[in-house]
């Protein structure tokens, strides 16, 4: 039940308001008072206030601040016996829902509660969204235990609260935009825009247009004023992938804007100023391509305040299956199947696997797993035939569970985790370096 609380220190008038309110069925809660009313506040899950400007121990115009920052989904409608216009605009500048005269406006309060009501309700609705948003893309999103998987997102946590551009590292399909989008939901720029846009999915003339806009008739086409992604961004967060593939004239521009925030639209003659996060991401060694010439070394300079490299998948084996577990509950819902478990052998299948795709590949593995099983398990039958007979460094057969098969998945998990370091696969499989030449040679891993 919707709840209301009247603050008012006239009880009788207080009373019968109450009164009137509780015949359109909804729940009534009475306070005196500014200090009675904000516990009243604390404990119960008040949707509207209707209170008294003048009160003894304050001043509702001035009290709707207080609400304002505690209870900001609230909505407070203020009751006045003497109505004048600097305390109206005062009120609805500090957040009141509306501000009425006593006496005049009777007939005026049950129809404007229900409206108050379902601001109140559209509040709510909002704050949940958020919320979800939230945590759908939160830190505690990112799935994986790993030592590597763990230090990126620690550097990830301590550079998201501030202002500072960063630079994501890593191979296609690591999460470099998961991470991105956790960085700004982090921030203090959570509520504003987190706006996207591939570098490369673009030509250069409509990708300049995308980023920063353009005039009418500043070309073919050009029909009417366009806003730029840097301008939709204006007091959020950017996130630039592909940045290695950007063309040399609009590094030269981003440039500018990193340096002074602003940028001139296509068939502009005025710079626009925008207040933007940056947050880029690559899959190349830029680094080379300053070397080649490919690359503005200033630009990367800029945009490498901050770097975190996110690790492939097959550098964090320990994690693939908390993934798979978590795709396969997705996309089990998406399908409408019911996936409780995932066969040793399947798990097995997918950490001796090399992942060249990373998250990506894994991601579109499961999903055509989960769509060919009939069952409530996903076992090794539904993998694709090329990822059990080798390629992409798969293993060879899963046709049996014999001893054999089991110490060969091993071998290569260990293997892989070490990225070919046979000293390092040696010491953690407690072999002589001999042994393990030799199982290699056995296993053809």
């Amino acid at each position: 039940m919707n709840k209301v609380l009247i603050i008012d220190d006239e009880e009788k008038l207080r009373g019968l308001l109450g009164r009137v309110i509780k015949l359109e069925g909804f729940d009534v809660l009475e306070a005196g008072d500014l200090k009675s009313a904000l516990k009243k506040l604390d404990q119960s899950n008040i949707d509207v206030v209707l209170c008294d400007v003048k009160l003894p121990d304050g001043n509702g115009v001035d009290f709707l601040k207080i609400l304002r920052e505690k209870h900001p989904l609230v909505e407070v409608i203020l009751l006045t016996a003497y109505g004048n216009i600097p305390d109206g605009v005062q009120a609805i500048k500090n957040g009141a829902f509306d501000y009425i005269t006593k006496g005049d406006d009777n007939n005026k309060i049950v129809p404007l509660l229900y409206k108050a009501m379902e601001k109140a309700e559209l509040n709510k609705r909002i704050n949940n969204l958020e919320k979800q948003v939230g945590d759908k893309f939160s830190f505690d999103s990112i799935i994986g235990k790993s030592k590597r998987i763990q230090a990126s997102i620690d550097l990830a946590k301590r550079v998201a609260p501030t202002d500072t551009t960063v630079l994501l590292l890593g191979e296609t399909g690591t999460g470099k935009e998961v991470f991105a989008q956790s960085i700004h939901q982090a921030s203090n720029r959570s509520r504003k825009s987190f706006v996207a846009i591939n570098c490369s999915a673009f030509g250069k003339d409509l990708l300049e247009s995308e980023m920063f806009g353009h005039k009418a008739g500043a070309f073919t086409g050009a029909i009417r004023d366009k806003k730029g992604l840097f301008e939709e961004a204006n007091a959020g967060t950017i996130f630039l992938d592909e940045i290695g593939e950007l063309a040399p004239e609009l590094q030269a521009k981003l440039l500018r804007v990193l340096e002074s925030g602003e940028f001139i639209k296509i068939g502009e003659t005025h710079p626009t100023k925008v207040n933007v996060r940056v947050i880029a991401a690559t899959n190349r060694d830029l680094q080379k391509e300053i070397e080649s010439g490919d690359f503005r070394s200033d630009l990367f300079y800029r945009l490498s305040v901050f770097q975190i490299t996110i690790p492939a998948l097959r550098e964090r084996v320990e994690d693939i299956e908390a993934l798979a577990i978590a795709f396969a509950s997705r996309f089990g819902l998406k399908a409408n199947k019911k996936i409780r478990t995932l066969s040793p052998g399947f798990i097995s299948a997918l950490e001796a696997n090399s992942w060249n795709g990373n998250i990506r590949e894994l991601k579109n593995v499961i999903e055509r797993s989960v769509i060919l099983t009939d069952g409530t398990e996903l076992d090794v039958e539904s993998l694709p035939i090329e990822l059990l007979h080798g390629r992409n460094g798969g293993i060879k057969s899963m046709s049996a569970f014999s001893l054999a098969s089991a110490e060969k998945l091993h071998f290569q998990k260990v293997l892989n985790y070490t990225k070919g370091n046979r000293a390092e696969a040696a010491r953690l499989l407690e072999v002589g370096i001999a042994t393990l030449y030799r199982k290699i040679d056995e296993f053809k891993l």
